[in-house]
């Protein structure tokens, strides 16, 4: 199971395997195609995704074009202007670098001068697939419909969390370089059996985290996100339980518990069978005569004895 890319997605669009008018009254169909021979195309729709990405966009888009706007204002001005197509085109290559938007502008650059605007078909063309998803398997639809395989896929989530708990968030599994095959196995069956104490310890300790104990519960549709319970949000408003105990994460958890400890106290050294004699008769005669020893002992010693 695994997703198509974004450049896969679009030669459906262009071969009309892929039509919009198919989510008009779902969010979820099943198509085939040549080039996914013996495989299923799962096509997902999520409209708040596409709302997120239209936003994300827009906002890397305006702050690309007031860096364009400030080059090409500095070829213009009075003092120093900006000259040589070299070092304009250096300065528009370091302006959308970090953003990855320059492939919805156009420009050109003169000696003395640059000249930019916005290529809006492309802008349209990628808004008109935003929040859309493809995702291929080759498991029959007996064993796993089109609904479950979108819930499978994004439990793939899941297991990357696990990953990044197993090696650096909670257990601090590090990287041990093995050579032989065997200490390679022991190695990946220790950290599993790290996780899988973890996994539950967390069940245990659910009601005092900020878990979600209702996860997995039914939902309208697989492609709409996952919401969290009202008894998760209000722990994590009021950072307590029902029964009002103190909520924590798993990691505070285990720093906390890590407080707890079991000393065994050894003399280091041992009595003697002649010494162990006299101080039984010590003991022996202070438990016996209690008021007379105390009768003897100034009366300001008597509160330490």
């Amino acid at each position: 199971m695994s997703a198509l890319h974004a450049s896969q997605i679009q030669k459906l669009v262009a071969q009309d395997a892929l039509q919009m008018p198919l989510f008009d009254q779902q969010d979820l169909a099943e198509i085939e195609h040549p080039d996914y021979p013996g495989e299923r195309l799962i096509v997902c729709r999520n409209p708040l995704l596409a709302a997120e990405r239209v936003r994300k966009r827009g906002e890397l888009i305006a702050a690309a074009e007031k860096k364009l706007s400030e080059i090409a204002s500095a070829t213009r001005r009075k003092r120093q202007p900006l000259r040589g197509e070299d070092k304009i085109g250096y300065l528009i290559g370091k302006a959308l670098a970090s953003s990855k938007v320059g492939k919805y502008f156009r420009w050109h650059v003169f000696t003395d001068g640059l000249h930019w605007e916005r290529d809006q078909c492309r802008i349209d063309a990628d808004t008109a697939l935003d929040g859309i998803y493809v995702l291929r398997t080759n498991v029959p639809a007996g064993q796993l419909d089109r609904d479950q395989t979108v819930l499978a896929y994004k439990r793939l989530a899941q297991v990357e969390r696990a990953f990044r708990s197993l090696k650096s968030v909670d257990l601090h599994v590090r990287p041990i370089h093995h050579r032989l095959e065997k200490r390679v196995r022991a190695h990946i069956l220790i950290g599993m059996l790290a996780y899988y104490v973890e996994w539950h310890m967390r069940r245990a300790l659910a009601p005092v985290l900020f878990d979600d104990e209702q996860r997995g519960a039914p939902r309208r549709s697989p492609v709409s996100p996952a919401r969290r319970s009202a008894r998760a949000l209000s722990k994590a408003c009021t950072q307590r339980s029902e029964d009002k105990r103190t909520i924590q994460s798993f990691s505070d958890w285990m720093r906390d518990l890590a407080t707890i400890v079991k000393n065994r106290i050894q003399p280091t050294t041992r009595p003697t069978a002649s010494q162990q004699h006299g101080l039984d008769l010590q003991c022996q005669t202070v438990v016996s005569k209690p008021t007379q020893i105390s009768s003897q002992v100034p009366s300001y010693q008597r509160t330490r004895l």
